[in-house]
């Protein structure tokens, strides 16, 4: 459980770098957007495994590419379940899952959480 809170944490705070730095994305406050970091992990632990397996034919002849596409669908997905963050598309959305993506990777780099 505290594993799943710093995860969100970490993307909370790439969500709000998301929200500062790209013009489509937007939050209505602190508290939406730590609502929808934990939104997002959920989403990330049930629904993307099933989006992932099937669309792993075109993410192998993408080279991996393809799973940009996905995780901002499920930035769009939070999007469009949370009325307080918002997406204005799929340009925003897929600068915001680089954006989060990375701060996620850098977050979990830093505090070690890949190891077990």
């Amino acid at each position: 459980m505290v594993r799943f809170l710093i995860r969100a944490l970490i993307a909370a705070l790439g969500l709000w770098l998301a929200a500062a730095l790209i013009p489509g994305v937007s939050y209505s406050g602190v508290g939406s957007l730590i609502v929808a970091a934990l939104l997002l992990g959920i989403v990330n632990a049930f629904v993307r495994p099933v989006v992932f397996v099937l669309t792993l034919p075109l993410t192998l002849v993408t080279l991996g590419l393809f799973l940009l596409v996905v995780n901002a669908a499920m930035i769009g997905l939070v999007a469009l379940l949370l009325g307080g963050f918002t997406v204005d598309g799929f340009v925003p959305g897929v600068l915001a899952a680089i954006v989060t993506g990375a701060v996620s990777w850098v977050g979990h780099l830093v505090l070690g959480l890949g190891k077990r």
